[in-house]
């Protein structure tokens, strides 16, 4: 399955500030969060994609190589090492 744009995971445009990405994730979390949908796989995976869209958006570096490069940008970003 092909990724989605982070901004439209979280449902915000490029112009947003971090607040506004920081309240829509947190949005996006307590609705998704596995301890509030036990067994609901798509739940979990909707909260992992609006996790991941988070980490890359909330921070300067990473969201301005994907704003740039797109997913080749912050690929191996996320990883350790």
């Amino acid at each position: 399955m092909a990724k989605r744009d982070y901004y439209e995971v979280l449902g915000v445009d490029k112009s947003s500030s971090k607040d506004d990405i920081k309240k829509a994730y947190r949005k996006l979390a307590i609705k998704y969060h596995p301890d509030k949908n036990a067994g609901n796989a798509e739940a979990e995976g909707k909260f992992k994609e609006a996790t991941e869209a988070y980490e890359v958006l909330s921070d300067e570096k990473k969201k301005q190589a994907y704003d740039q490069f797109g997913f080749a940008g912050v690929d191996g970003m996320n990883s350790p090492g």
